[in-house]
């Protein structure tokens, strides 16, 4: 099994201080946010290598940051703007291409994901389900929250029913998360999806159209979660990781 982090977005919504950090390399609690994703990575013993997508802006910072890592390569996107990026799924797309990974099982990882979710746990539940993909889900528990999110529907089984991205008015509150388990005969279909002219942004575009062709199934996850978005969640995961490892917490977030 691959893993590959998505790390190529812009982060408009975390600037001025993005124009001069890429947001996956921000220090929560004195670590690069990265790091703690390749904590849970590394925790999943059949992944033997991780690949890192980020742009052309951002590239050279990953590049640095990869020295002083074990089995992970970097791959620079090319864009160097917002609106030339080419999105989550087509990163993934690249990196697929590049690293000769067609016929691999992949762990995909959204890099603004920070969680108590064990990935090891994750990919055993998805083992046990035959020739499929997975994604992780997990009860935002209110509507308003669910807007900002792909909302699923899930039989008892966990088979994934229906997805909806970002609904106005979500169905529930069962949300995905951007870490998604591609089994590797779902893999070429990556470039189908790209074929048929759907959006290359927004991971969670991928599995609305998949689990309508093949079986994907959600595993649930109640432990904690922080979509780094902006400058508030930014601030809370910090001071939540600040905690745990015995840090003073801060009123305002400060890379420094």
């Amino acid at each position: 099994m691959k893993a590959i982090v998505l790390a190529a977005g812009y982060a408009t919504r975390l600037r001025p201080l993005t124009d001069t950090w890429a947001k996956e390399l921000l220090p929560i609690a004195e670590k690069p946010m990265i790091d703690h994703i390749l904590d849970r990575i590394r925790d999943v013993e059949e992944v033997d290598a991780v690949h890192v997508v980020t742009n052309a802006r951002k590239a050279a910072s990953f590049e640095q940051w990869a020295r002083e890592q074990v089995h992970v390569t970097v791959h620079d996107d090319g864009t160097s703007s917002n609106d030339h990026r080419l999105g989550a799924i087509g990163d993934l797309q690249l990196v697929i291409d590049r690293a000769g990974l067609e016929h691999e099982d992949l762990l995909v990882i959204a890099g603004d994901n920070l969680f108590d979710l064990s990935l090891a746990d994750y990919v055993e539940y998805w083992r046990g389900k035959g020739v499929a993909s997975a994604v992780a889900v997990r009860d935002v528990g209110s509507r308003e929250l669910a807007s900002r999110y792909g909302i699923v529907e899930i039989a008892d089984d966990d088979r994934v029913l229906d997805f909806v991205e970002k609904p106005a008015d979500p169905p529930s509150t069962l949300a995905a998360i951007a870490a998604y388990v591609y089994h590797r005969e779902h893999v070429p279909l990556v470039r189908a999806y790209l074929d048929e002219g759907n959006e290359p942004d927004q991971p969670g575009r991928l599995v609305q159209w998949l689990h309508r062709r093949e079986p994907v199934y959600g595993w649930r996850f109640s432990s904690q979660w922080f979509d780094v978005g902006d400058f508030e969640q930014l601030l809370l995961a910090d001071n939540v990781m600040r905690r745990r490892a015995g840090l003073p917490e801060r009123v305002a977030y400060s890379p420094e």
